[in-house]
């Protein structure tokens, strides 16, 4: 009698077992459509042609997933005596694997609202601006690029030196403030790859990497699934010849 209930009781688990293992390989499956989704809507923002920059009346009602990666355009002055290097401890450029910075500097609107540009990369050798002159553009420009999100810090993020003008993520609010800057946007411009007078910056800095693994772990969860119902059968074939 007790063989036969500890029977059921291990049939019982077993089912609620490869029910859960079934349902995670399943919302993997939706993640992985998700995924899918994120991934070619922003390929289809970074080569679309650019718009203009949305107003600053919305930029408090911006949501993140609405703007990231958009391709704008922008015109203004840049303030080159507020520029900051954003340490990268390698190029995200073909042919930059050394360390270096990438230049990110306040671009003034006619409006007198401010927003960052990460300009491009320059290896340490050029951190100072005085070795790059002709890339430091002067009067009204304008730029194109893609709208980024702040970047998120971690435990492991070094602590900024705004006295160095040395930062560890592009965070336009922390950057602002320091600068005082008069009305800022809460996202950033990455400039496309144009080519400057004296070649640095180098622009074009962003980057896509973001991972999709979603369809292997929807197959380790029904493969973990088919793995139970496969020792479930042999326990249960076993006790039939008993």
């Amino acid at each position: 009698m007790r063989a036969q209930r500890n029977l059921w009781i291990g049939g019982l688990c077993a089912a609620a077992t490869f029910a859960l293992l079934v349902s995670l390989g399943f919302w993997q499956l939706q993640r992985l459509a998700w995924k899918e989704g994120l991934l070619a809507k922003i390929e289809s923002r970074i080569h679309a042609a650019p718009v203009a920059l949305p107003p600053q009346a919305e930029w408090p009602r911006l949501v993140q997933d609405d703007y990231e990666y958009r391709h704008v355009t922008a015109t203004g002055t840049f303030e080159h005596d507020r520029e900051v290097l954003v340490f990268r401890a390698s190029g995200p450029n073909e042919g930059l694997s050394q360390p270096g910075y990438f230049v990110v500097t306040p671009l003034r609107l006619s409006d007198g609202a401010h927003v960052l540009v990460t300009r491009g990369f320059v290896p340490e050798s050029l951190r100072d601006p005085a070795t790059r002159p002709a890339g430091q553009m002067a009067g009204l420009v304008s730029v194109t690029g893609l709208m980024r999100a702040p970047e998120p810090r971690n435990a492991f993020t070094p602590p900024d030196e705004p006295a160095r003008g040395v930062w560890f993520t592009r965070d336009p609010k922390l950057i602002a403030s320091h600068f005082g800057l008069e009305r800022p946007a809460p996202f950033t411009i990455d400039a496309d790859a144009v080519p400057l007078p004296g070649g640095w910056p180098r622009g074009g800095v962003t980057v896509v990497a973001i991972t999709n693994d979603h369809l292997s772990y929807a197959l380790t969860w029904f493969g973990l699934a088919g793995t139970l119902l496969g020792v479930l059968g042999v326990v249960l074939w076993r006790r039939r010849g008993m």
